[in-house]
């Protein structure tokens, strides 16, 4: 086993969770070199060492302390573990925390889709190819970055001061990179905290819309499997049965069913390790499905379809197919077709409900028109509540 490039001669530190988080917050995001930080075990705790890591490090995620881990960034007594690794009396673990991202937020002129704003919060309609804030590999270009840019030109406040230590002020709950739609950011710290309660409770309520490969059976259905990393792909997840999973559910609402998209070329599917294989002729049809999340792990929708065989078009990463209309050179949807279509919750100062609904972006809402031509199934499932026209898609008659 190789020995991880730590300096042996760093200083080193043994600080209680407030104290290390000073330092952590207080480096340079343009210097390279981490805080070095040594913890002797006084007990036996008979503990993972990536819990016990959660414990010390409660500022980093779970799952940034075991990437760091995977990069031999930490060691044990010396050695290279593995984030399952028990820990006992005696050990001595020492890890390598890296700088924060800047907390220097830039302005950029990046178009946004302003749905609703006052002086609480702001909701945005989320454009394709847009990260939500800034990251260690991303410092520019983000949700957070246009925002300042609105804030700046506009003089409507500023993001709250919440997570602005860690370059993420104002942000409440976060979509992936390619998935559009609704999300809310908050513009003072008191409308921070009451709505990422109200996130944290579940008070929330959110329905995404997907366009995915296969013919989605039953109308309604509860996926419920447990989530976590996937084993060899780092950038992937994936249904699991250890001890590193999470709870997962995803309630499925079939809307449409195509079966005769012939207009639609997909190119050859990638597949997901692991999943079962799709019908033979599954990505010969199409489905147009609502869902509720009933728990907010990461890809989780993209991985419970990709893993019941309806992969969601233009989603690579788990298996999806390109659309085009005949044009391999014009694709129609090049990235996944989610969309946070409604957001429901409690204003957090004036506490009366609010719901917000944003149009389908024209890739998915053409490639749907155009399933429609070639003839389609409505399908009437019990616990749906998107409204298709509000989306831009209306809902006619078969």
């Amino acid at each position: 086993m190789n020995e991880p490039d730590l300096d042996e001669n760093a200083p080193r530190v043994e600080p209680g969770a407030a104290e290390l988080f000073d330092l952590y917050s207080k480096q340079d995001a343009d210097d390279e070199t981490p805080v070095t930080v040594a913890f002797t075990l006084p007990r036996d705790l008979r503990k993972r060492l990536d819990r016990y890591l959660v414990d010390r490090v409660p500022f980093l995620s779970r799952t940034s302390l075991q990437r760091l881990i995977r990069e031999n960034a930490v060691t044990v007594n010396g050695r290279v573990p593995k984030p399952s690794t028990l820990l006992h009396r005696g050990d001595v673990v020492v890890a390598m925390l890296p700088p924060p991202p800047s907390n220097e937020i830039g302005a950029d002129d990046i178009p946004l889709d302003v749905l609703h704003e006052d002086d609480h919060l702001i909701v945005v309609n989320k454009q394709a190819d847009l990260v939500v804030h800034p990251a260690r590999s991303i410092k520019r270009g983000t949700l957070i970055n246009a925002l300042a840019w609105h804030f700046l030109h506009s003089g409507s406040g500023t993001l709250s001061s919440v997570g602005g230590e860690i370059a993420r002020p104002g942000v409440v709950h976060r979509l992936d990179r390619h998935t559009t739609g609704v999300i809310v950011a908050a513009k003072c710290d008191v409308a921070h905290w009451r709505l990422a309660k109200e996130f944290e409770a579940r008070r929330v309520r959110k329905r995404y819309l997907a366009l995915v490969h296969g013919l989605v059976e039953p109308p309604t259905d509860l996926i419920d499997l447990p989530l976590g990393k996937h084993p060899t792909v780092r950038e992937r997840y994936a249904v699991r049965w250890d001890d590193t999973a999470k709870a997962s559910q995803t309630v499925v609402h079939v809307l449409e069913r195509y079966r005769d998209p012939r207009a639609l070329v997909p190119r050859s599917p990638r597949g997901e390790a692991g999943a079962p294989p799709p019908a033979r002729d599954a990505f010969e049809h199409y489905s147009l499905v609502e869902l509720d999340l009933l728990t907010g792990r990461t890809h989780q929708i993209r991985v419970h379809l990709s893993h019941r065989g309806w992969p969601i078009v233009g989603d690579d990463l788990y298996g999806g197919c390109v659309l085009t209309a005949g044009d391999p050179d014009a694709p129609l949807i090049q990235k996944q077709a989610l969309h946070a279509s409604m957001l429901s919750f409690r204003h957090p100062i004036e506490e009366r409900e609010m719901t917000f609904t944003a149009p389908l972006p024209a890739s998915v809402r053409g490639a749907v028109l155009q399933l429609r031509t070639r003839g389609f199934e409505i399908v009437d499932a019990p616990g749906a509540r998107l409204d298709l026209s509000a989306l831009g898609i209306g809902r006619p008659s078969p």
